[in-house]
């Protein structure tokens, strides 16, 4: 029998196409690639995803009562066997497409934790973090870094690394740092070269 073959999913928490968010994610998904992973990118920006309403019916099943593309990513989600979220930071955190995406994954944490019927093996399955902001700030990435801990625990990953990229504020402008570019590519490796 063949081994199954990894698979990565990035998570483009962008509102911009073209980003440096997505330049260093698909970078990222490159370097899975090279490892033999199959990858796949969700353009959260051209998603239809509502935010969290807080109704509690995921409570009662593990599923999320709000009909939207959100219902189909929650089996992404969890087949994932790693996961990378990417977003800029926008006011010392997610962009609000990726931030609605992570409050919608409550589902997944109760049925982790409230429901126990979902017990994901986090020792295998990897998440990784990639951010870029504009300027040069020392807390920048803070709330960008909590909040993705959060979601990798809600989605049955454990958070394994991180690319966090300052004072990048053109458009693409990370293409002329290929440090990062590389850096991003060795990243998805280390995620699919296990």
């Amino acid at each position: 029998m063949a081994p199954a073959i990894m698979y990565v999913l990035g998570v483009m928490g962008s509102p911009r196409r073209g980003s440096n968010t997505e330049i260093l994610l698909d970078a990222t998904l490159r370097g899975a690639a090279e490892c033999g992973a199959t990858t796949r990118k969700i353009l959260v920006c051209e998603m239809n995803i509502h935010p969290c309403i807080e109704c509690y019916d995921c409570a009662v099943d593990g599923v999320c009562s709000i009909q939207d593309d959100m219902s189909d990513l929650y089996d992404e989600l969890v087949a994932a066997d790693h996961i990378v979220l990417s977003s800029p930071v926008f006011f010392y955190g997610l962009t609000s497409q990726a931030k609605a995406l992570v409050d919608r994954c409550q589902a997944l944490w109760v049925r982790q934790y409230m429901l126990r019927i979902w017990q994901p093996d986090t020792a295998s399955r990897g998440g990784a973090l990639v951010s870029v902001g504009a300027t040069s700030g020392a807390k920048m990435f803070d709330g960008v870094v909590f909040t993705a801990r959060y979601f990798f625990d809600a989605v049955g990953v454990r958070f394994a690394e991180q690319l966090l990229v300052r004072s990048m504020e053109g458009r693409a402008q990370v293409n002329h740092s290929p440090e990062f570019i590389d850096e991003a590519a060795g990243m998805g490796m280390r995620l699919a070269c296990k």
